[in-house]
This record gives structure tokens, C-alpha cells and sequence, in this order.
């Protein structure tokens, strides 16, 4: 029983509930398919009445923002020693080569990142996390949450329902199509944070950087 199958067996208030609660924990920094699970929900919500892609969309934005400002306070309290438990906890999420190339890339383009990195598989389960870890200043970081989470969870239960619904009967046989396709994106952008991650890594062993103070995340 795949993902949309699975889905159809539980009630409205459980689907809202259900793509909450895994967005949020994902976007606390919580390796999970919050992706699959909206894109299921949004596709189900097209051939079911039951489910209103209104709320749909809201819960999985609320989830998308209350879960990565969780993430916010967690790492602005655990600091880099919240990164290196997290290593061990799920080192192929959180490992060296990954930390330091989305370190990189909050440094380089600040509140930027949190908002684009609502857009990519892995990048997401780390905005919030490192952006407190790293000390962004809160307010900068609520603003790009905000948008970035409505833009994403809000964006993406709009299209998938609406391909839904002008395209009803062809999805109600090849509904499987949309859940590759969520996968292929999320795999694609994986594997070209990993090829990044290791020429970053690569880098780094090159040229050792020498001991600094805690890392101010720019304007």
C-alpha cells in the first residue's frame, strides 16, 4: 500500500494532523518525507471532497513554520554540539561534508538561505537548526521562515491540487506519476547537495581554517 492509498483509510482531521506534525518534525530537523506526505495529501484532497486544500495548506505551512522556529530555539540553546549529536544520530543527514556546506552557504547569503532552503530536500531539515546554531538575528530568520513556508506548503498544495483537479481522471489512473516524480526531485537535489558537500569537504582539507569565534551570520 503506497503512501496516497494509505492515506485514503484515515480521516480529514487525521490527514491535516498527519501532514502537520511530519512537515514539523522535518522541518525541526528531523530527516522525514514531509514532501511526499503533502504532495500524497494534496492529490488526495482533489479526488476527495473530504479534504479542504485550504486547511490542507494551512496546516502544512503552520507545521512548516512553528517546526522550523523549534529548530531555531534548539540550536541557538545546543549550539555545535547539538550538530555533533545530530551526526551520530543521522550521519547521513548531518554529516561534516553537509554541516559545512550549508554553513557555507548561511554565512554567504544569510536570511537568502533559510527561505530557498525550504525548496530543497535536504537544506530543509537544516535551516532551522542552523540558524540558531549560527546566530541569526530572530527576527531576520521569522520573516524568512514565514515566506519561505507559505511559498513552499502553501505553494505546493495549490499546484498538486490544481493539477488534481484539471486533470482528475488521468491522475485517478497515474496517481502513482506524482509521488515519482516528488522522489526524483528530492533524490536530484540531494545528490547535487552531496557532490557540492564533497568538494566543500575537499576544500576545507586543503586548506584548514584556522580556530575563530562563533560564526555572526551576515546581513
Amino acid at each position: 500500500m503506497h503512501v496516497q492509498e494509505w492515506l485514503e483509510t484515515i480521516p480529514a482531521v487525521a490527514v491535516y494532523v498527519l501532514v502537520g506534525v511530519v512537515i514539523g518534525l522535518e522541518s525541526l530537523g528531523i530527516p522525514l518525507p514531509g514532501e511526499i506526505v503533502l504532495v500524497s495529501s494534496a492529490l488526495l484532497a482533489s479526488q476527495h471532497g473530504d479534504i479542504n486544500p485550504w486547511v490542507l495548506g494551512g496546516c502544512a505551512t503552520a507545521g512548516a513554520i512553528i517546526g522550523d522556529s523549534i529548530g531555531y530555539a534548539i540550536g541557538r540553546k545546543g549550539g555545535r554540539p547539538l550538530l555533533a549529536w545530530l551526526g551520530k544520530k543521522f550521519p547521513k543527514h548531518f554529516s561534516e561534508a553537509n554541516i559545512g556546506l550549508a554553513e557555507r552557504s548561511f554565512e554567504k547569503w544569510g536570511m537568502w538561505a533559510v527561505f530557498f532552503g525550504r525548496f530543497i530536500a535536504l537544506l530543509r531539515i537544516f535551516a532551522g537548526p542552523l540558524a540558531g546554531v549560527l546566530h541569526m538575528p530572530y527576527w531576520k530568520f521569522l520573516i524568512a521562515n514565514v515566506f519561505g513556508g507559505i511559498l513552499w506548503a502553501g505553494g505546493t498544495t495549490a499546484v498538486i491540487y490544481s493539477v488534481g483537479i484539471v486533470a482528475e481522471a488521468w491522475l485517478k489512473r497515474f496517481s502513482w506519476l506524482g509521488l515519482v516524480l516528488a522522489v526524483l526531485i528530492g533524490l536530484a537535489s540531494m545528490l547535487i547537495i552531496r557532490n557540492r558537500a564533497k568538494k566543500a569537504a575537499a576544500e576545507r582539507a586543503e586548506a584548514p581554517e584556522p580556530e575563530r569565534e562563533p560564526v555572526a551570520v551576515a546581513d
